[in-house]
């Protein structure tokens, strides 16, 4: 008997403002009905019948009589509201401290020495949007050579080169550089390398971004995946999230669908483990730009690709679809917001229509799966495996 968890993150799809909301000034924010609300619904009828809808009130959406997963919604219990710390939460750890963020940029002792260390200045320095500042200071920094240094409302420090300028080996390595740099009070969670190409008003962002990510904190759920033998197969920013700690074999994605392509791919195989999978466009293409439009059509061409992954399921195989945090692309900020994030688990292993209500902690999914492929319990989290299990 081959045992395998399929996991899914849906990057960004929150499903309602937190309690806490007010602190991170997301009150209002619910990613999922302000879209439906704002187009007029969403046409999602394979999520829909999982159990979408059962979750909360999403216009339009009418929830299914007969749920064909397990549903419910999920609180964070971290601080925070960004990538690493939603993933690694939903792998068992639970950071008690946020990372920490820069709204008037990194401190100008640090960049004169992070200067110093590559060999060049750099421009920028400041809170911004990745396309508005590559539009704005990209024609001084293809005369100048200058990379451009960015950060937003999350925990990143953001390295914007031309590929022609910068090329691609020197990119990474400067972000390396940067990555570490950043120790103690300057810990940001990531740093990214943002390539792009093209021509002054034509700049366009290239797929060969890369994230350097600071290692979790402990042994996470793909540690003990690892530990008992099995395998884990990690599709798109996984990889970058975890630090490349506790993954057996990854594959980049260029978007969504390829991101549901590669993750099939992986389900032909017939090895036990998890399955690990980020779809980043919500956030990255639609969340983040205020997109609501593309982020509604991201939403149905998911919904559309789903008969797909369910009909490569095996026998033994659970499949855990949910979030990381928000990002409501109808509100006036184009930041993460503080949502809970909906969960739907189905599959052979498991019954039907069960609602999860509220979990306590992201941590639940993971704990959840442990047990399911008879691991070692996680640090954190308390597993449903019992609710939802078939007898």
């Amino acid at each position: 008997m081959v045992k395998r968890a399929v996991l899914i993150v849906m990057d960004s799809v929150g499903v309602g403002e937190m309690p806490d909301s007010w602190e991170y000034g997301d009150q209002g924010s619910n990613t999922l009905a302000n879209i439906a609300k704002e187009v007029g619904g969403l046409h999602l009828p394979n999520l829909r019948e999982l159990g979408l809808g059962n979750i909360i009130n999403v216009p339009h959406l009418i929830p299914a009589a007969e749920p064909q997963a397990n549903y419910g919604k999920l609180a964070e219990r971290s601080k925070g509201k960004d990538t690493t710390t939603g993933h690694w939460e939903l792998a068992g750890i639970i950071l008690d401290k946020p990372f920490p963020v820069f709204p008037k940029g990194f401190p100008k002792e640090f960049i004169k020495e992070f200067e110093r260390r590559i060999g060049r200045e750099v421009l920028g320095n400041e809170v911004a949007s990745g396309t508005e500042i590559i539009n704005r200071l990209g024609p001084e920094h293809v005369a100048t050579g200058k990379p451009i240094v960015y950060t937003s409302a999350d925990s990143v420090f953001q390295i914007a080169a031309h590929e022609e300028v910068i090329p691609l080996e020197e990119l990474m390595a400067i972000c390396q550089t940067a990555r570490e740099m950043l120790v103690g009070d300057l810990r940001v969670s990531r740093v990214i390398a943002r390539p792009f190409i093209g021509e002054a008003g034509n700049y366009q962002r290239t797929a060969n971004r890369h994230d350097f990510s600071v290692k979790p904190p402990g042994p996470t759920l793909l540690d003990h995946v690892l530990a008992s033998n099995q395998r884990v197969w990690a599709v798109g920013k996984i990889n970058d999230i975890f630090a490349g700690q506790g993954i057996s074999e990854f594959t980049p994605t260029k978007d969504n669908m390829d991101g549901v392509n590669k993750t099939i791919e992986y389900l032909k195989r017939d090895e036990p483990g998890l399955i690990f999978a980020n779809l980043v466009d919500f956030d990255m293409l639609y969340g983040h730009r205020n997109n609501v439009q593309g982020y509604a059509k991201a939403l149905e061409e998911f919904d559309a690709r789903l008969p797909e992954i369910l009909a490569e399921l095996k026998k033994e195989d659970m499949l855990i679809i949910t979030a990381d945090h928000g990002c409501d692309p109808t509100t006036s900020s184009t930041d993460h917001s503080r949502e809970y994030v909906p969960v739907l688990i189905y599959g052979s292993p498991c019954q039907k229509g069960i609602n999860l209500g509220i979990r306590k902690t992201f941590a639940d999914v993971g704990a959840t799966i442990a047990e399911y492929l008879d691991l070692k319990p996680l640090a954190a989290g308390e597993s449903f495996y019992q609710m939802i299990r078939r007898n």
